[in-house]
């Protein structure tokens, strides 16, 4: 093999290595999966080189006292393991955890439901370490109608409300999983950026979890960012590397690289998430819209991050891009939105 040859991905492994990387969903917690593989699923991360990673400690299907149990369980599992990780209150701590090379940790909510339609439990909820919080999961709740919902209404007079009280506490509002209308209402309605944290092009391939050209600009014009989502029933196919590059540049393409970000949706133990989620909660999952109660999902998995970054410096990007893409966009949308700790979020 010649010297040219081996040089980009010895360039891209190095540019991995430096990069900040950040996942902005995977699905965590003990409700719907095996918690014996969690350790090995967080070595993984940190040997693909991930520097952030969202972990979803409730949904849409979860109260507020299941919610509450999850982040006390999960925080203390995180902060009894300091050489390892740490949870996260400010992007600074991210750049720390980078540097010492422990990987960064925050919740999120895959729906708001937890907030049992009560605003003020955002501020609770965000200083428990939740940073990014799901409007509405496929159906329709108290604050807005979901993807797969028979309706699109849009978002409630408490939808809107719950943007504004997420704006001012200073969680990341997310309009994955919601309906259309719903998703262009909270952008309209939101005077921080939104998020995609885990979504796809609808152009690409044409499932109601997906999303259109429009939601996309619409997103990247309040500067938010649309997280690349590595689910075979998303992509489209087998979730290979080519088949994920297609969604993210078809997004990079529309919209600019500081708009595009990495949102797997990675699921540690499918089969189990298959059983629970899936076939228990049918509702939320029509088979109408695809979904498969006799199939097992594929996942895009950890270890083909590398691949690429690889793959989108060998395309021809240029490496501050590449650098936005893994996970800079993230951080900057997060230094714009987050809050610190002593800015008096409960007080209003």
């Amino acid at each position: 093999m010649s010297a040219i040859a081996t040089a980009a991905p010895m360039a891209a492994q190095a540019l991995h290595r430096d990069a900040l990387v950040v996942d902005m969903t995977m699905p965590w917690g003990d409700y719907a999966q095996r918690a014996e593989l969690k350790p090995g699923t967080l070595d993984r991360l940190r040997a693909s080189g991930y520097t952030l990673v969202a972990l979803t400690a409730a949904q849409d299907r979860t109260g507020f006292a299941e919610a509450m149990a999850s982040l006390a369980k999960e925080r203390r599992f995180f902060l009894e393991r300091p050489d390892a990780f740490v949870l996260v209150d400010t992007v600074d701590d991210v750049l720390r955890a980078k540097r010492e090379g422990k990987l960064a940790v925050i919740f999120q909510f895959q729906g708001s439901n937890p907030l049992e339609g009560r605003v003020e439990n955002v501020a609770l909820f965000y200083d428990l370490g939740v940073r990014l919080m799901l409007l509405a999961y496929n159906m329709r709740n108290y604050a807005a109608d979901g993807c797969h919902e028979r309706t699109d209404a849009g978002l409630s007079r408490y939808g809107i409300a719950l943007v504004e009280e997420m704006n001012r506490v200073g969680m990341l509002v997310d309009v994955t999983h919601v309906g259309y209308r719903s998703s262009m209402d909270a952008i309209e309605a939101s005077s921080a950026p939104v998020i995609f944290s885990h979504s796809n092009p609808r152009a690409i391939h044409d499932h109601e979890r997906n999303i259109k050209d429009d939601q996309i600009r619409a997103c990247a014009a309040t500067g938010g960012v649309v997280g690349i989502n590595g689910l075979d029933l998303f992509l489209g196919g087998e979730p290979t590397v080519e088949l994920f590059l297609k969604h993210l540049r078809y997004c990079v393409d529309l919209v600019g690289p500081d708009h595009v970000g990495l949102g797997l949706d990675f699921v540690y133990d499918p089969e189990t998430l298959t059983n629970v989620l899936i076939r228990g909660t049918a509702a939320r999952f029509p088979a109408s819209s695809g979904y498969d109660r006799a199939k097992v999902p594929r996942f895009f998995q950890p270890e083909q991050v590398p691949e690429v970054t690889e793959a989108l410096l060998a395309g021809g990007l240029a490496e501050g891009d590449v650098r936005k893409i893994l996970g800079e966009n993230w951080l900057r949308v997060a230094r714009q939105v987050w809050r610190p700790a002593d800015k008096g979020r409960t007080q209003g």
